[in-house]
């Protein structure tokens, strides 16, 4: 088994902000939202693969303490997420130490907690 998409909430107003913070501060490469869907209801992004980020515009507010996490390729890309975040005013957090992962946790602009992490080997 393994994980296919995360949806998260974002407000109405959010779109252009979500494209900013995932598409252009994150690098993720946004796709259509199948047509059964309301494509003014959702905004999608690939992550690696078939996996998919979906962004869900309701007045649903965000939860505090879950969170999904996203893993970079190298130590490199890593800390270069992270100096890219801190450089864009993006509050950037430390996490617990976990043996054989780097990671820091950072907030989108609509308040998701995100970990990001990069896997040792």
């Amino acid at each position: 088994m393994k994980l296919q998409h995360v949806t998260i909430p974002i407000p109405r107003d959010g779109v252009t902000a979500a494209r900013s913070f995932y598409g252009d501060l994150l690098g993720l490469e946004e796709r259509d939202v199948l047509p059964a869907l309301d494509p003014a209801q959702f905004i999608w992004f690939r992550v690696g693969g078939e996996r998919e980020l979906h962004l869900m515009l309701t007045d649903e507010a965000p939860a505090d303490k879950p969170h999904f996490c996203l893993v970079t390729e190298t130590p490199e890309e890593h800390a270069a997420l992270r100096a890219r975040l801190d450089a864009h005013g993006v509050a950037t957090r430390d996490g617990t130490q976990l043996v054989g992962r780097l990671r820091f946790t950072c907030r989108d602009p609509f308040g998701n907690l995100i970990e990001l992490a990069h896997l040792l080997t």
